[in-house]
């Protein structure tokens, strides 16, 4: 059993290329919200909404008041804990070990009853101790030997001790010596992991997980990186996974107690467990051990190990919050968002800070990156807009009821006094959210001397997109049209598909008014002419001409997904006037269906989909007319967007539940069976029990022999 996992099957062969699948980006929305209220990264608002559970394993938000102040509560408390996570974590990564220990007595005293992480602690404050070289720093570091140090190995763990009488040479081995028996005790890089242990320890403790979106994206991306790696494909969001999400990972909390005893757990939770963060199986029997083998507490801890870029994680959320319409501002760009473009995107212009005066020059340049130069009706097309931008410059209610960004701010300082108890939640949160007001009145002072001019053309371009994105939400679609044709004539010139579905919207209603005369005329003037120029539309015309003699009041809405329309509407225009989608679209577009191939080669759905919210991101619309509508839309307005070149097995028929296309039926037991003697990935087992009937046995013979 101990001999090397025998090499897995080539994969197999190359399809051609397929474009990503449509994103719900109305469930993205929410993710969102949920990450920026549960990081405060937006200044509260009384009249908020309440926001989305930001743990998985929490409740769905109800309308009663109990549960409304209850889930507050709750994501209150878990700010508070993962704030002083992040402080323990940099007072060790300072190596100021007194600091942090004062922080778990005063905050989360009963991490401190696990004597393995206490004896760690108090043998690297010896040797920061021994570190300082002063006499009294050096009679403080045998002081710690004597009361704390000695004390705590004997009943810490059973290798404790010699570790105890490895660390005394410290004492006489110079830290700059590299040659010395203690190199790695002196080692910085020691600080660092026993931060990293600590947090994993205490965010389990304290229930303090991340946000959903954070544990998405951390899971997304690396099976994306599996998925490419395998498939032996190049990912065209390769600069940005790997930026966003390091490499190496938090060490492991290891449970207390060990057990020779076979541990008492599902062999599919730990297989689940383990291809899931890539984990070896005596990993995932650990992590099963120290969530008392609740597979999704095992998971989130798994999931938050993994380090996350969140300066960088800011930038994408706030890009896709502005061009989402969640928050104010459309030029208040984070410092370093535009960096994030210059390796994937053209260049685009981004604000102007001349003024209304250059509005003609801004358009002028934009239309040259579109078309190469900038002519008289290019110019006529631009005045057009600026005039309907002038339009919005004195009526944008809409931008003051978005929330205001306030950025993550340094909540570090707490009142050591203050414990993280129940009794004491109150007096904690007053002082935070004390410590935000005057954070956020100092940044908007800043903000305030810094964007006095900042209502120009580009600020303008977004809230006249998300006028036609809001009206088009609300089934408004005749109008959308006649805006947009005010606008800029050549639009829809570019997007019949577009045309097509906003037409099909203003048919739809007239039919559910019941006024089947004006709906012909739309259908005769509008929809015929342009299925009969693109020969994939006469299908979903057909259907639409069905309703007329379908009395149906959801009639609309069982027809077209009103956001998805609105959504693709908002990409064409963004596009159309120079404005990139936010890198957070195509890292969530490429990652969502780099999971739906992954898992086809898997031959089985994903336990955590659901959880993470993923199948969410996935989900369109009820109606399979317009699922297959609004998949014609996205091919044809996400032109540009990222898409990556996909090798699939070819054994998953369609987008549906996992099916088995060979002759031989695989035994889910004999998958298992194969996966844990063999270490092998869920698609290689099933590749060699294929190969021999379906026989486990016959496979693990063959391969030792």
């Amino acid at each position: 059993m101990d001999s090397p996992p025998p090499p897995p099957p080539p994969p197999p062969p190359a399809q051609p290329p397929q474009s990503p699948p449509p994103v719900n980006w109305e469930a993205l929305d929410a993710l969102v919200l949920d990450f920026i209220r549960s990081d405060r990264l937006v200044q509260p608002s009384p009249a908020a909404s309440p926001s989305p559970p930001s743990s998985p394993s929490s409740t769905s938000t109800t309308t009663t008041t109990d549960t409304t102040a209850c889930s507050s509560s709750s994501s209150s408390s878990s700010y508070r804990s993962r704030l002083l996570i992040r402080r323990a974590r940099r007072a060790l990564e300072a190596g100021e070990v007194d600091a942090a220990l004062a922080l778990l007595r005063a905050h989360a005293p009963a991490a401190l009853s696990d004597h393995r992480l206490l004896f760690h602690l108090h043998k690297q404050r010896f040797v920061e101790l021994v570190r300082r070289g002063t006499v009294a720093d050096r009679e403080a570091a045998l002081d710690c030997l004597r009361k704390a140090l000695a004390p705590c190995a004997l009943d810490a763990y059973p290798e404790a001790y010699e570790e105890f009488k490895h660390i005394l040479l410290v004492l006489i081995f110079d830290k700059d010596d590299q040659s010395s028996p203690v190199a790695n005790e002196w080692s910085i890089q020691r600080r660092s992991e026993l931060a990293g242990l600590l947090s994993s320890i205490l965010r389990a403790h304290l229930q303090a997980y991340d946000p959903i979106l954070s544990m998405s994206l951390r899971y997304l991306i690396s099976i994306h990186k599996v998925f490419c790696s395998r498939q032996g494909i190049s990912s065209p969001i390769s600069d940005l996974t790997e930026r966003l999400l390091f490499e190496d990972r938090d060490p492991p909390a290891v449970p207390q107690e060990y057990s020779l005893e076979a541990p008492p757990f599902d062999e599919v939770d730990v297989q689940a467990l383990a291809h899931a963060v890539e984990l070896t199986r005596q990993g995932a029997v650990d992590s099963l051990k120290f969530a008392k083998g609740d597979l999704y507490q095992a998971f989130q801890n798994e999931l938050c190990r993994m380090k996350l870029d969140l300066s960088l994680l800011d930038k994408l959320v706030h890009e896709y919050c502005i061009y989402r319409g969640i928050i104010e501002g459309g030029s208040d760009v984070l410092p370093g968002t535009a960096e994030l473009k210059c390796s994937q995107n053209n260049d685009v212009s981004l604000v102007n800070k001349q003024g209304a005066h250059d509005e003609t020059r801004l358009d002028c340049e934009m239309s040259n990156n579109q078309n190469g130069d900038c002519s008289t009706s290019d110019v006529a097309h631009q005045e057009s807009w600026s005039r309907r931008l002038r339009r919005v410059r004195s009526s944008t209610p809409g931008q003051r009821r978005r929330k205001r960004w306030r950025g993550r701010v340094n909540d570090l300082d707490y009142a050591c006094e203050s414990s993280l108890d129940d009794n004491k939640h109150d007096s904690l949160s007053s002082a935070l959210d004390m410590d935000e007001d005057t954070s956020i009145e100092k940044q908007d002072m800043v903000t305030s001397s810094c964007l006095t001019d900042t209502r120009n053309v580009h600020n303008q371009k977004y809230e006249v997109i998300l006028e036609m994105r809001d009206l088009t939400r609300k089934g408004m679609a005749s109008k959308v049209v006649e805006e947009i044709n005010n606008m800029d004539p050549q639009f829809f010139s570019q997007n019949p598909i577009l045309l097509f579905q906003l037409k099909q919207v203003e048919f739809l209603k007239l039919v559910a008014d019941g006024d089947h005369a004006a709906a012909l005329k739309v259908a005769s003037t509008n929809l015929g002419p342009l299925a009969a120029n693109d020969q994939s539309l006469l299908k979903p015309l057909k259907e639409t001409l069905v309703t007329l003699i379908q009395p149906n009041e959801d009639v609309l809405t069982n027809a077209v997904s009103l956001p998805v329309l609105a959504s693709s509407l908002q990409v064409a225009m963004s596009r159309r006037l120079g404005i990139e989608e936010p890198q957070l679209m195509k890292i969530v577009r490429t990652t969502i269906h780099t999971h739906t191939e992954w898992f086809k080669l898997q031959m089985c759905k994903d336990r955590f989909e659901h959880f993470l919210k993923i199948d969410s991101l996935k989900e369109l619309d009820p109606s399979v007319g317009s699922r297959n509508m609004s998949k014609a839309l996205t091919d044809d307005c996400g032109n540009g967007s990222s898409q990556i070149t996909t090798c699939s097995s070819g054994k998953v028929p369609d987008e549906g539940s996992p099916q088995f296309s060979s002759e031989v039926a695989c035994d889910e037991n004999a998958i298992l069976k194969v996966m844990e003697f063999l270490a092998l990935p869920r698609a290689d087992a099933i590749q060699l029990l294929t190969q021999y009937n379906g026989d486990a046995e016959t496979v693990i013979q063959q391969i030792f022999q």
